[in-house]
């Protein structure tokens, strides 16, 4: 009668990133860490597809901002 819901994908099971890995702070210096988390056009992918939490994500967003302003990252890319 009733259909059952998706079952979460394999990110999602295993954990927030940076909870795992201890993470305090996000560098945004550390472009290698911050582009795993982004999409091949520069955009910040949403929490459903990387499995960050919302404290993370959060942080994660302000590391990008900032390394956009810096030039380290790309706004876009062609």
């Amino acid at each position: 009668m009733f259909r059952k819901s998706k079952s979460k994908s394999a990110k999602n099971s295993q954990g927030c990133y940076f909870c795992l890995n201890n993470a305090e702070e996000i560098d945004y210096t550390n472009v290698d860490e911050i582009r795993r988390f982004t999409s091949p056009y520069a955009r910040i992918l949403p929490r459903r597809k990387t499995g960050i939490c919302a404290k993370h994500q959060r942080k994660f967003s302000q590391a990008v901002k900032r390394a956009r302003f810096m030039a380290l990252l790309p706004f876009i890319k062609r």
